[in-house]
């Protein structure tokens, strides 16, 4: 039985999140509404990551099994006559039988946008935390280097998990500036729940002299949430990019 593996964009902002849950539009039931509607076949769609509700994708990975045997392209093509607007597959390719979106990403890379001046947003304001108080962008930096590593991340996990390995090995974690505009950056082989938006916002109380950089050193040793700071709202988060062997 074929399995087709589709790259996702989709504007979080009217959705539950990723995952399937009764009585509320979430980003899966709305791609498996698609399947069944073009291919008249019932399917479990698994996601690479089970983004929050708002929360963006412009690279989201999914995969499903189907005893379709259409060629690739028609997927993506079929799919995309179908989905809501918010929501569009930017390819389709059919895999080995074993291949699994979740269990064989290798890498996420996530983008949190941040709008850095006195005047709110209007057009973007759907994709970005407003923030208009001055930043300290260089705290904010030194403050990220000291999360990077194979670190126990339990201080920035959410609540209401059933998660049982707290490890990630975060690769990168940046504060980027371009005008207006700050973005942070994360790429780790694996995330926690809300584990993005606890360090943006634990990032944030760095920039605001809430707290010192070296602070996250000793956030990391409590691994107790209460010590790390807010969790950003999610409508700035944006998963960019899943990867692959």
């Amino acid at each position: 039985m074929p399995t087709v593996k589709l790259v996702l964009e989709y504007d979080g902002t009217c959705y539950a999140g990723w995952q399937r849950q009764p009585d509320q539009p979430t980003i899966q039931e709305a791609i498996e509404q698609a399947i069944r509607q073009v291919s008249q076949a019932t399917v479990s769609v698994i996601g690479a990551g089970r983004t929050d509700s708002g929360v963006h994708a412009r690279g989201q990975v999914a995969s499903f099994r189907t005893d379709q045997d259409w060629p690739a392209y028609n997927w993506m093509r079929a799919l995309n006559a179908v989905l809501p607007k918010d929501i569009a597959v930017h390819s389709s390719a059919i895999m080995a039988d074993r291949f699994h979106a979740q269990h064989d990403a290798r890498g996420k890379l996530y983008t949190y946008r941040i709008l850095h001046r006195p005047a709110r947003p209007t057009i973007d304001r759907s994709f970005v935390w407003h923030i208009y108080h001055p930043l300290d962008e260089t705290a904010m930096q030194q403050a990220a280097v000291t999360l990077i590593g194979s670190q126990d991340f339990s201080s920035f996990e959410g609540s209401l998990t059933d998660n049982e390995n707290p490890i990630c090995h975060l690769q990168r974690l940046a504060v980027i500036r371009h005008d207006d505009q700050i973005s942070i950056e994360a790429y780790a082989d694996r995330f926690l729940k809300h584990m993005v938006r606890a360090m943006v916002g634990t990032l944030i109380e760095v920039g605001l002299g809430k707290r010192t950089p070296d602070s996250l050193t000793a956030v990391l040793k409590s691994r107790n949430r209460s010590a790390a700071g807010q969790t950003a709202p999610p409508h700035g988060l944006c998963l960019m990019r899943v990867d692959y062997e």
